[in-house]
């Protein structure tokens, strides 16, 4: 059983012993064993004792014996640690000021001085970015911890993004999103001007387009999860996390200013991406609803490529709304449709989609959940593509219409309303019911081990768990947790069971096996990467990255540890968390890495007989 290991204590690999230590360690464990061997045959000579006290003498050699061989395994790695570490466990130093809110890839000068123009110099291009200085992105002078949540996602600490106090007392109508209490805080209300009375307002009325009651009736019309572009401060995706939907923000990058860097500040899922020339990484038919509120695109610019974009991202049944205050007409409701939709009309048609309803500047289209429907189209502008995309991580935008021929395509009212899917959908997604059940057994018992590890105490002279004693980290300890190698999200599905105020990034990285449209179809977040590259996101952004495997994973894809390490330590917030599982030699390597991005770090042994072991580390809060 996968989970056998969680039922046993753990044990902690300390760090480097002196010489001495290792004469005194060796004459101990030569004294113990000979105390066990005299005591075992003392008890056998004596009349009074008979054959269940020998076995028990046996048992108490064996038992020793085998602590004796796990301490000096225990100790080897130490060792090994020690002597192969050498300079190369020299810490690395911190980046200058001008590299606080550095994001790699996405270098605009750089961009532009390549040659990419025609707004793809704001597009991600990693190849232009390679060589950069090896160092450690330092926080702002003035960083904070953020406010735990619910605080943090009403109150964030100004320092703590790249938004001057000018920028928001110039920013027009966003000002009336947020007031500045203090001079070094900013709090949002979620009930003000987001679009028309407000929040709340506004998903109500966005219910009732659609033919519901209410908004808290969304999840049982098959509405889970929202793609939200260009989201603004993501109130409204706030608001929609209170109703049990994941919305995620997706925005371009933005040198100031950003609403993914705002968003993430807040605890509120974002990443960075847009619609310039190439895909999202997302596979085709991933999104309930794509939501866009002044999101400043014209879908009908390019051949509506942005727009066939969203069509590929969009489950069967699911709807695209379109929000625009600035460009609203003059005249009669009929007028105002008539003016609005012309320029998408000849589009949505191509696409199958039909106008559900039309009120003041909000339109909502949904998209056909009858495949026939394409070849009952009276013109084929748009055409099919062929064959089947899964697997798409930043190719170029196609001009043809996907997800026709996939076994996925059903529409979001006949799917299952819970994370845990169906018998049927998971063979849709060639995954064994039995299978994935186990696996979610498995993390119901990890996370449990976890959380009990979220404590300075793990990095003591005399480390231990916490005890009867000793509370648990609160359940709101961490709220942003990325999974780097998620497989079918059963961490995500695990914290949530236990009720943690948490929600996770499943990264499915793009050449493991893909689950990553099992882990959308079980609405939560997700997003294809390669892990030789950086992560779209600004730093400081989690609370704790977790990766089961993927150390090994990435040795055979030769790409640079400490690269990854290095990014890591750039998105993880200071006082943030990494937990890590793998294999014995990926698990000692890490443990030099770690040292040298200034982490404190601990090796458990997980006590199972397997060369499995958990690296904890917790990022320090350098001020400097």
């Amino acid at each position: 059983m996968r989970s056998y290991w969680l039922k046993k204590k753990q044990s902690f690999i300390v760090g480097p012993k002196s010489p001495l230590s290792w004469l005194i360690l060796f004459l101990i464990s030569l004294l113990a064993l000979a105390a066990v061997l005299n005591n075992s045959s003392s008890s056998s000579s004596s009349s009074s004792v008979g054959s269940s006290a020998h076995r028990t003498a046996e048992s108490l050699i064996y038992t020793n014996y085998r602590r004796i061989k796990e301490q000096a395994a225990a100790d080897y790695l130490d060792l090994r640690a020690v002597s192969s570490g050498g300079a190369r466990q020299r810490e690395l130093g911190l980046c200058g000021k001008e590299r606080e809110n550095f994001v790699p890839c996405h270098n605009v000068s750089a961009n532009s001085m390549s040659g990419f123009r025609e707004g793809k110099e704001f597009d991600r291009h990693c190849e232009v970015s390679r060589g950069t200085q090896r160092c450690l992105v330092r926080p702002p002078k003035e960083y904070k911890i953020p406010l735990r949540w619910p605080s943090g996602r009403d109150v964030i600490w100004s320092a703590n993004v790249k938004l001057t106090k000018d920028q928001f007392l110039s920013s027009g109508s966003m000002t009336k999103r947020l007031m500045l209490l203090e001079e070094n805080q900013i709090a949002f209300h979620s009930e003000d001007g987001l679009i028309f009375n407000g929040v709340k307002d506004y998903a109500r009325q966005l219910a009732e387009m659609i033919g519901l009651g209410s908004d808290t009736e969304l999840p049982q019309a098959g509405v889970r999860n929202i793609l939200d572009i260009n989201c603004g401060f993501g109130s409204f995706g706030a608001h929609l996390l209170s109703l049990k939907i994941m919305a995620v923000c997706i925005a371009s990058y933005e040198a100031t200013g950003s609403q993914v860097q705002l968003c993430l500040e807040r605890g509120l899922p974002a990443i960075i991406g847009n619609f310039i020339a190439r895909q999202l990484p997302y596979p085709s038919l991933s999104y309930d609803m794509v939501h866009c509120a002044q999101c400043g695109i014209m879908w009908d610019e390019h051949d509506g490529m942005s727009l066939i974009e969203v069509d590929r991202v969009l489950k069967p049944g699911g709807y695209f709304v379109l929000t625009s205050p600035t460009s609203r007409p003059q005249g009669s409701s009929r007028e105002k449709k008539r003016i609005m939709s012309n320029p998408m009309e000849g589009l949505t048609q191509q696409l199958c989609w039909t106008l559900l309803a039309q009120q003041e500047e909000s339109f909502v289209w949904q998209k056909t959940a009858d495949v026939d429907c394409y070849a009952s189209r009276k013109q084929h502008t748009i055409e099919l593509c062929k064959g089947e995309d899964t697997r798409s991580y930043y190719r170029p935008l196609v001009p043809c219409i996907s997800g026709t021929s996939s076994k996925r395509w059903i529409a979001i009212q006949n799917r299952s309303s819970e994370s845990d899917l169906s018998s049927a959908e998971l063979k849709i997604h060639g995954v064994q019911p039995e299978e994935f059940f186990e696996d979610l057994q498995y993390w119901r018992s990890a996370v449990k081990n976890y959380w009990s590890l979220l404590t300075p105490l793990i990095f003591s002279d005399h480390p231990k768990r916490p005890g009867d004693e000793d509370p648990l980290p609160p359940y709101n300890m961490i709220r942003n947790v990325m999974d780097m190698s998620a497989n079918y999200g059963g961490l995500n599905a695990a914290l949530l069971e236990e009720k943690k105020a948490v929600w996770v990034m499943n990264v499915v990285p793009s050449r493991a096996s893909n689950a990553l449209p099992l882990i959308l179809d079980r609405g939560f977040a997700g997003v294809m990467h390669d892990w030789c590259e950086p992560f779209p996101t600004y730093p400081r952004t989690y609370d704790m990255l977790h990766a089961d495997g993927l150390l090994s994973h990435l040795s055979a894809e030769r790409c640079s540890t400490i690269d990854l390490f290095l990014e890591m330590d750039r998105i993880l917030r200071p006082e943030g968390w990494v937990i890590l599982s793998d294999t014995v030699g990926a698990i000692e390597m890490a443990r030099m890495l770690a040292t040298q991005v200034r982490w404190e770090a601990r090796i458990i042994d997980l006590l199972n007989g397997s060369d499995q072991r958990l690296l904890v580390c917790q990022k320090p809060f350098v001020k400097k």
